[in-house]
């Protein structure tokens, strides 16, 4: 057992986990604050995981894939601190965080329609851009605006930066031969919205969740892009989205 405090959306939380690896993967993260939350891991929460990843992959029609006691805990300390967080009114969302000039930026979309391909862009096209975090960052809901927190789940490319930033806009990611990007209205975004956040299973926590993404809409800029792979998307979508003229 490993006991460890690390700072998220702005709130020290305490990890009680069973792998010393799980500290090193929170490496960037750790803190000497008094905790206000705390998660804590037996081998009951990595056993959960397992059983859910093999049911995942079957459901994909793949073949399940032997994963590492210590990788599967950093998956049920994730889950244990999205849930925590809700009552922090802080929402786990699918998605790629942009930064650019202290302000945040963030494509959503379904697996596969290009999300890292597309932040690529951006990092090749345009200057002073970074990426905040790849895959899964955690969205901080306040009273009139919505902060997108890096975290250490970044995805597979590592992409990410300890930071808390204002989130501009969010675009909805689509695949097209031509490069346009359009506002989208509240009502259009809410079933993609209410798609790529976590949904916990219990009834009342739900219920949390789903208030909070309609309170990310309302205080969002929203668009959806149709885009191709060329670096002209990136371009399309910054100047829409951060109002530039010209890199």
């Amino acid at each position: 057992m490993t006991a460890f405090t690390i700072s998220i959306a702005g709130f020290p939380i305490r990890i009680e986990a069973l792998h010393e690896s799980t500290r090193h993967f929170c490496r960037d993260y750790l803190c000497e604050q008094a905790p206000v939350l705390s998660v804590h891991i037996e081998q009951s929460d990595l056993d959960r995981e397992r059983v859910k990843s093999d049911r995942e992959l079957v459901r994909e029609g793949l073949a399940p894939v032997s994963i590492s006691d210590a990788s599967l805990e950093t998956l049920a300390v994730y889950r244990k601190i999205a849930a925590a967080l809700l009552e922090k009114d802080v929402l786990l969302f699918h998605g790629s965080v942009m930064a650019y000039e202290g302000k945040a930026y963030l494509f959503t979309a379904v697996s596969g329609t290009g999300k890292t391909t597309h932040c690529r862009l951006w990092l090749s096209q345009i200057p002073g851009t970074y990426v905040l975090n790849g895959d899964k960052p955690l969205l901080r809901i306040e009273k009139d605006r919505v902060l997108a927190c890096g975290t250490p789940w970044q995805g597979k490319e590592h992409y990410g930066r300890n930071e808390i930033l204002p989130l501009e806009a969010i675009c909805l990611l689509t695949r097209d031969s031509v490069n346009h990007i359009e506002p989208l209205s509240f009502h259009d975004a809410l079933p993609a919205l209410i798609a790529q956040s976590n949904r916990p299973s219990e009834p009342e926590a739900l219920l949390h969740t789903l208030g909070l993404t309609e309170r990310l809409g309302r205080l969002t800029r929203l668009y959806r892009l149709g885009c191709n792979m060329e670096p002209e998307a990136a371009l399309v979508s910054f100047h829409a989205m951060c109002g530039e003229k010209q890199v």
